[in-house]
């Protein structure tokens, strides 16, 4: 029987996040349960990952008691936008899309772009904070590609998968590969060494 000690909560609204995290994390063999919670934290603009994850895992320390993490992530394309929309991923989907993005890009010969994700963790027992990165390189499709997915993943090419948009792969193909994965393989070998 689990411990209410040995749950561990992931604050995410968005189901699909949840549920390739939560495949991720059934294939491990742990001492602790993943149960989703919506708590709405607050986002703020800043202009790294690490700040904006990091203020969201405080904004609900209060409120929650246990250990739990949030996970962000943003897209950038490196060339020719600078980095856009990197931080503002989220804001910039809901307002231009996937469609708007490919507009801003004339050569996608020459795009460069990564995905980036932070998952920041509450680790209740040592009242400790850490954080998890993970990069996942490619360039931008010319074209809108795969059913799977969300957000920009049928514009994502990424270099391990060069014919294909991580909206093409499997959740199982994506995971191996993804911003995500990556880091989600860091966060896992803490929880297995503690």
């Amino acid at each position: 029987m689990n411990k209410r000690g040995n749950d561990i909560y992931f604050i995410t609204g968005n189901s699909y996040k949840y549920n390739e995290i939560q495949k991720l994390f059934g294939t491990e063999r742990l001492n602790f349960r993943l149960i989703q919670k919506d708590l709405n934290p607050i986002e703020i603009q800043a202009d790294n990952l690490y700040e904006v994850a990091l203020f969201k895992l405080n904004s609900i320390k209060e409120t929650l008691e246990g250990s739990y993490f949030i996970e962000d992530a943003g897209f950038f394309i490196d060339k020719p936008l600078n980095g856009f929309p990197g931080v503002w991923s989220k804001y910039v989907f809901k307002t231009i899309g996937n469609i708007g993005i490919l507009k801003l890009i004339d050569n996608f010969e020459e795009t460069e772009a990564h995905f980036e994700s932070i998952i920041a963790f509450y680790f209740q027992p040592q009242d400790k904070v850490l954080t998890f990165q993970g990069i996942v390189k490619g360039k931008v499709s010319k074209e809108i590609r795969g059913k799977g997915g969300f957000g920009f993943d049928p514009i994502f090419i990424p270099n391990e998968y060069p014919n294909k948009t991580f909206a093409e792969l499997s959740t199982e193909e994506k995971n191996k590969i993804s911003h995500r994965g990556k880091a989600w393989i860091k966060f896992i070998k803490f929880l297995k060494d503690t």
